[in-house]
């Protein structure tokens, strides 16, 4: 039974020596390594990448499939998901060097079925949004960069809100969130983020002189 270190290298700060290294450390011994260079967990589905595709034929059942994380496989939610199920489908053992966690087909148990896919299901979801706050963080530092260039004060995200909502909102403190969203026509998300942080609201008004 072999056991193969999937790396998949998408910037120049990441590079397959590191992930081997974490791999060994944590007690792995690891028969080969195969690698996808520059390819996006976003964007580029498992079965689409060269070496991932490559993967299914190679790997049998008893194998097992170490990644540093669940995001090397992906940062899509469905396609983590549904390659993690289908190497289990195929007796393949998926595990991950952060955490420790094992991925396996061979409970029978339905209960212990339901956790383990709540678990693939919940880490499939976390690499997707974790993706999607780094894209909304490297958006807001070329929107900062720009605005410097520019000699522009960079004012930050406009906010779906005025002050007269802003206000009835703070008055309507203790009353449901239904209640206030009815009164103000925001949306319960951002009432849940003025109700949160009233002064990051009114720093974000304050610099949008709305």
């Amino acid at each position: 039974m072999a056991t193969i270190l999937y790396a998949r290298v998408s910037t120049i700060e990441q590079t397959i020596e590191h992930q081997l290294m974490q791999a060994e450390a944590a007690g792995f011994r690891i028969d080969q390594v195969v690698a996808d260079h520059g390819v996006s967990g976003v964007t580029v589905a498992f079965k689409e990448r060269p070496n991932g595709k490559r993967l299914f034929d190679m790997l049998r059942g008893g194998d097992s499939l170490v990644v540093r994380w669940v995001d090397r496989l992906g940062r899509n939610y469905g396609d983590v998901r549904d390659t993690i199920q289908e190497f289990m489908r195929r007796g393949v053992v998926v595990r991950t060097v952060i955490n420790n966690l094992t991925f396996d087909g061979a409970s029978t148990d339905p209960m212990q079925q339901a956790v383990r896919d709540a678990l693939i299901g919940f880490l499939a979801a976390t690499a997707q949004a974790n993706a999607e706050a780094i894209k909304e963080a490297q958006r807001g530092g070329i929107a900062l960069a720009r605005a410097k260039e520019g000699g522009i004060k960079y004012r930050g995200r406009k906010p779906s809100f005025t002050h007269r909502q802003l206000t009835t909102v703070r008055e309507m403190d203790g009353q449901s969130v239904g209640e206030i969203a009815k009164a103000t026509g925001l949306s319960r998300q951002t009432i849940y983020r003025i109700k949160a942080d009233p002064v990051a609201a009114e720093s974000m008004l304050a610099n949008w002189a709305t």
